[in-house]
């Protein structure tokens, strides 16, 4: 079976295709394998909603089943910002340091028991035949006065996982994947990508 990932962001690509490594047969494809295809403006009022719209879209257009994701950050002191918006938060086009740069300074002065944020990730799988689930993983952390670690990206190096007592960007991405919300999301969409294998053979 062919799964096409509905993403340009080759680090959510290398996250999902590590979780699935060894757990399941499918021959994995990106955006890249089809550069004719320009996702749609993400126009959803959740992240399930975007999720959809990107595996909808990208099955539609090759033929195979797709997976999308939408993920974000949600920090309890902004009332659940950057949220639909993180990975534009700071602009359109931004860098990743944009981002976290505004998040600090938006957090400036907030004592640390007030810090606290959790990142989501919602995958769609639909296949071809518009069959459409959709799964999510949560985790709970808390946002740092600065960025700690070289690993990861987007928001990682302020995001503090306590039960490691470290920041995502400290963990090597084995242990990310293992914890993450991307991990924990993939992890739970295996069941349906089983179901769909099973029904190939």
């Amino acid at each position: 079976m062919i799964l096409v990932l509905a993403t340009h962001n080759p680090h959510k690509a290398k996250e999902i295709a590590a979780v699935l490594k060894n757990e399941i047969n499918v021959t994995l494809k990106t955006l890249s394998d089809f550069p004719e295809l320009a996702l749609p403006p993400e126009t959803g009022r959740s992240y399930r909603d975007n999720a959809i719209e990107k595996a909808l879209y990208v099955a539609m257009e090759t033929g195979h089943a797709a997976l999308g994701d939408d993920s974000g950050l949600e920090v309890e002191a902004l009332d659940g910002a950057p949220g639909l918006f993180s990975a534009r938060f700071a602009g359109e086009k931004v860098s990743y340091q944009e981002n976290r740069n505004k998040l600090l300074k938006l957090l400036k002065g907030v004592p640390p028991e007030k810090r606290g944020a959790r990142f989501i990730s919602t995958l769609a799988i639909v296949t071809a035949q518009g069959q459409v689930d959709v799964v999510e993983g949560i985790c709970e952390g808390r946002i740092t006065e600065k960025r700690s670690g070289q690993s990861g990206f987007g928001y990682d190096p302020v995001f503090y996982y306590p039960p490691l007592h470290r920041t995502f960007s400290e963990l090597d991405a084995a242990e990310k994947n293992r914890h993450s919300q991307r991990g924990r999301a993939v992890r739970a969409a295996l069941p349906i990508l089983r179901g769909l294998l099973a029904l190939q053979i």
